[in-house]
């Protein structure tokens, strides 16, 4: 099996720890997302766009056979590419802190998240979730994303990465959204368009809010509005594992 002690997964958690973890956490509180500069380069980004049509995939999903939108994705099977191993188990151990402040915000309800991605996997196989998560996602022109959550069984992590592959400058419209369903008020869309191997952390089901009585929750769900040019191509990289 490959491990992140390769040299592209060393590279990547390398690239990941320096990233301004101080100023992403004030993003994530104050907006509920954050995004990252640039952590793939062009060609790493070409690598893993060129992956989609490989093999090492556990699994493909048409999404308009299940009323998801339309186009395709593919979660990978083991082993990761060592560049989603690495992105994966880097961006966890800055986000697992900062998981566990937003469960204490939400009156300690949910669960705490132990420190490194490892433990979190053994949780997940505590619970029968084995089958990894991270996946590609391609979409053509006309193809687009149902707003949804990616759940996936008993045991979730609360927050999830996702970088455009694809060079903007390539495709039209395939606009990143993210909903947030705030409780007895009208909904909030944020519409993002990050740059070619930057990261947008988001939350994978809800966030806490400071209201004038102290912390909220307040639902979130993603989406991808519908390309008018070009193919998008994208690596979504799930923390938790599924059933």
């Amino acid at each position: 099996m490959l491990t992140a002690t390769t040299n592209d997964a060393a590279t990547i958690i390398e690239r990941v720890h320096r990233l301004d973890w101080e100023a992403l956490g004030r993003e994530l509180d104050e907006r509920g997302f954050a995004v990252t500069p640039r952590v793939l380069t062009a060609a790493e980004c070409g690598e893993l766009a060129e992956l989609f049509d490989g093999d090492g995939f556990r699994s493909t999903i048409d999404m308009a056979r299940h009323r998801f939108g339309d186009g395709r994705y593919r979660y990978f099977a083991r082993p990761l590419p060592p560049l989603v191993e690495g992105a994966r188990m880097a961006f966890y151990e800055h986000l697992a802190p900062v998981a566990n402040t937003w469960a204490a915000r939400l009156s300690g309800e949910n669960p705490t998240f132990p420190p490194t991605h490892e433990e979190l996997l053994e949780r997940c196989r505590a619970a029968g979730q084995e089958r990894p998560t991270p996946l590609i996602l391609r979409y053509h022109e006309g193809d687009w994303n149902a707003l949804h959550q990616d759940l996936y069984g008993e045991v979730y992590f609360p927050f999830q990465a996702l970088t455009v592959l694809s060079d903007p400058s390539r495709y039209g419209g395939g606009e990143f959204v993210l909903l947030e369903q705030r409780p007895r008020a009208q909904s909030r869309a944020h519409v993002l368009r990050p740059g070619q191997g930057a990261f947008v952390i988001f939350p994978t089901r809800e966030r806490p809010n400071r209201g004038k009585n102290g912390y909220h929750r307040v639902g979130m769900r993603h989406g991808v509005s519908t390309i008018t040019a070009g193919e998008r191509t994208a690596l979504g990289v799930i923390f938790h594992d599924s059933r």
